[in-house]
C-alpha cells in the first residue's frame, strides 16, 4: 500500500496544540519522537515500563511520563485520556498481539484521530519469525479497529552498530548473518522524523503501509569496511554462530530473540531486507542520515 506520498518540507503540523501519546518512549525511536513533538509545541504523554534515568530525562524535557504495562488495559486507558493521536511501538518481546488488541480497543474508546504503528519491513502472514508474523497481525488488528492508522515497515536500524559498539571498539564487526546479505540501515532519528511528519499531517498517510529504508544499501562486508573507513582503523568482518553472537551482546538467554534472528537470517538470504526508497525523504523534506553521518555522530561510542 505504498501510494503517492505528500512531500512535507519542512515537517508541518497544523497550528492547534495536540496531546500525543508515545508508547515505548525510552526506546530508540520513542526518545527522539518525544523530543521532536515537544519541540513542535505539542503536549506529549510518554509511556514507559519503569521510572528510571531515561524516563527522568523525558520528564525534564516536558513530557507527561506514565509508568505502566502495555498489557494492562486500565493503564492504557489512562495513558490515552485526552490524547488525539499516538505512536505505537512495542519491544521485541512476547505480547505484541495482545498489546495491539488492547490499544486498538482503547483507541476506539478514546476516539483517537491517528495511530502510527511501528512494524517490520518483512511483515507478512507466513513469516518464519514469530515476532514478524505478530507485527503483521498487529497491523491487521489496527486496520480492523476503524481508527485511522499508518504502518511503518522499517528495515534494520543503524543503531545496531551501537548495540555491538564494544566489539567495534575492538576492531570487530561481528554478526551471525551472511557477509553478502544486503540492507539499507536507517537511523532511529529519521524514523522519528517520519513519525512526526505523519502525525503532523495524517491525511495523506491514512491506510498506508510504508516500507522504510536508509539511503544506501550495504552488504555486511561493505558496512564493516565503511565503519572502518570512517573510524580510521581496521574493522574485521566476523561471521559467527548465532548463539555465539547472542553471548557477545548479552542475549544468550533470550529465546525470543534467538528464534527471531534465526528467521531473519533466512529473510536476508532471500533478499527480504534489501531495497531503498524515497518515502522517508519525501515525508520529512530532507535527506536521510547516511551511515557515515551516523558513525560520526556516535564516534565516541564506536571508537
Amino acid at each position: 500500500m505504498n501510494a503517492n506520498v505528500t512531500t512535507l518540507n519542512p515537517i508541518q503540523f497544523d497550528r492547534s496544540v495536540k496531546t500525543i501519546l508515545v508508547t515505548g518512549a525510552v526506546g530508540d525511536t520513542g526518545r527522539p519522537t518525544v523530543k521532536l513533538l515537544l519541540e513542535h509545541g505539542h503536549k506529549v504523554k510518554a509511556l514507559v515500563r519503569k521510572d528510571d534515568e531515561r524516563s527522568r530525562i523525558l520528564r525534564d524535557q516536558g513530557a507527561d511520563v506514565i509508568v505502566g504495562d502495555m498489557l494492562d488495559m486500565n493503564t492504557m486507558r489512562k495513558a490515552a485520556d485526552g490524547v488525539s493521536s499516538a505512536y505505537f511501538v512495542y519491544p521485541l518481546w512476547e505480547g505484541l498481539v495482545e498489546a495491539s488488541a488492547i490499544f486498538a480497543q482503547v483507541a476506539r474508546e478514546r476516539r483517537l484521530e491517528m495511530i502510527v504503528n511501528m512494524s517490520h519491513k518483512q511483515a507478512r502472514p507466513y513469516a518464519r519469525s514469530k515476532a514478524t508474523a505478530a507485527h503483521w497481525l498487529s497491523e491487521q488488528i489496527f486496520n480492523w479497529s476503524g481508527v485511522s492508522v499508518a504502518h511503518l515497515r522499517v528495515t534494520f536500524f543503524a543503531e545496531w552498530l551501537l548495540y555491538t559498539a564494544p566489539l567495534l571498539k575492538a576492531g570487530r564487526y561481528v554478526t551471525s548473518f551472511d557477509p553478502d546479505s544486503r540492507f539499507a540501515p536507517m537511523a532511529a532519528a529519521d524514523i522519528a522524523r517520519v513519525v512526526v511528519g505523519i502525525l503532523g499531517n495524517p491525511g495523506p498517510h491514512i491506510g498506508q503501509a510504508y516500507q522504510l529504508h536508509g539511503p544506501v544499501e550495504y552488504s555486511h562486508l561493505e558496512l564493516a569496511a565503511t565503519v572502518g573507513k570512517v573510524l580510521g582503523k581496521p574493522i574485521a568482518f566476523e561471521q559467527v554462530e548465532l548463539i555465539e553472537f547472542l553471548k557477545l551482546i548479552g542475549l544468550e538467554n533470550d529465546s525470543a530473540k534467538k528464534a527471531h534472528f534465526e528467521a531473519v537470517r533466512i529473510d536476508q538470504q532471500e533478499g527480504l531486507l534489501r531495497g531503498t526508497d524515497d518515502i522517508g525523504t519525501r515525508i520529512i523534506g530532507r535527506p536521510l542520515m547516511t551511515i557515515e553521518e551516523f558513525i560520526n555522530q556516535n564516534r565516541n561510542s564506536l571508537s
